[in-house]
């Protein structure tokens, strides 16, 4: 079965097309609970108490407690749905239930081998959510589950609403709130860095503490300036001939930390390599407008932010075919 990120099953959710088995892995426990909580929306609210079942498993250590939750997940997965299209069972701290007990015994054995066939058939009007932490992958239940279930890893986040769902998450487990709003300022600041997210969303719950609802000027106060989402969306504005946004990419290169030398670097490697071929007339100034930026840098003629912004205006002028007219700044 494939390996799916958390987006691409929150979209099999909304479309009520879900997949027989899933195992949420990683080690973001937050998301994983989070993303397990979201399957109980394929059954109507007022179904879910005869559709939904929860199942934990933490507790087995030995073969007799392995054979009672096998046989309560068979029953639980065989059992028909009442009034709704599916029923949904989700198995919390399910290595417990895939790993055998240390001592193996003929009971546990058996009860493996009836997991396992639960597995190879599942029941296609039940959807089995197994919530795990790390397994070993050399193991005989991780490679049936690789072949069996859609395998979904937690805590990767792809896109700002990722972000966004992830910071919501979080604020929501420590037992408050944050407004929309709030929760997306946040993600477009820090972007889809898990850690960055995880500092700022701690330092926002100190700096709350004892609010019911973190508001959006709460994360203003708090939260650092925009992340950079992509290395060479600046090289893309510039020959684009997008001024405004290769300025923006570059504030926010600059903002982030990256060295001015760094930065001239990348322009240098964009005008070797696609100046030539996009716009040959304008190579040579170009150059020159690299070689004069370089020596104002090294001589400290200028503030660096100011003498790269007026380097990019010029390398976007001129890499859409427009010779500037005394002066690049004054174009923008």
């Amino acid at each position: 079965m494939p390996v799916a990120t958390a987006a691409a099953v929150r979209k099999q959710i909304q479309a009520g097309e879900t997949d027989p088995i899933y195992l949420l892995q990683g080690e973001d426990d937050i998301e994983k609970a989070g993303l397990a909580h979201e399957f109980e929306e394929l059954v109507e609210e007022g179904l879910r108490a005869f559709n939904v079942e929860r199942i934990h498993t933490g507790d087995i250590t030995n073969g007799d407690k392995l054979a009672a939750a096998v046989a309560s997940l068979v029953t639980a997965v065989r059992t028909l749905p009442m009034m709704a299209p599916r029923r949904i069972v989700i198995v919390l701290q399910a290595q417990a239930l895939l790993v055998p007990p240390k001592r193996e015994s003929e009971v546990a054995t058996r009860a493996l081998e009836e997991l396992e066939e639960l597995l190879n058939s599942p029941d296609p009007q039940t959807t089995l959510v197994l919530v795990a932490g790390t397994l070993d992958k050399r193991s005989r239940m991780y490679k049936l589950l690789s072949r069996q279930a859609t395998m979904v890893e937690c805590g990767v986040l792809e896109s700002l609403d990722d972000a966004a769902r992830w910071v919501a998450n979080r604020v929501t487990a420590a037992q408050m709130k944050i407004e929309p709003a709030g929760a997306r300022l946040l993600a477009e600041r820090c972007g889809t860095d898990v850690k960055r997210l995880r500092n700022d969303v701690d330092r926002l719950l100190l700096y709350a503490l004892g609010q019911k609802t973190i508001s959006a000027e709460d994360v203003r106060e708090i939260a650092g300036p925009a992340a950079l989402q992509d290395d060479w969306a600046m090289t893309n504005a510039i020959e684009a001939g997008d001024g405004r946004t290769a300025l923006r990419q570059l504030a926010l290169m600059l903002d982030a930390g990256a060295a001015p030398e760094q930065i001239l670097g990348q322009l240098g490697w964009l005008v070797r390599t696609k100046f030539p071929l996009q716009v040959p007339a304008m190579l040579r100034p170009a150059v020159q407008a690299l070689f004069r930026t370089d020596l104002d840098l090294k001589r400290s003629a200028g503030e660096p932010r100011v003498l790269l912004e007026r380097l990019v205006v010029e390398l976007c002028a001129r890499g859409a075919g427009r010779p500037l007219q005394g002066g690049g700044a004054r174009r923008f």
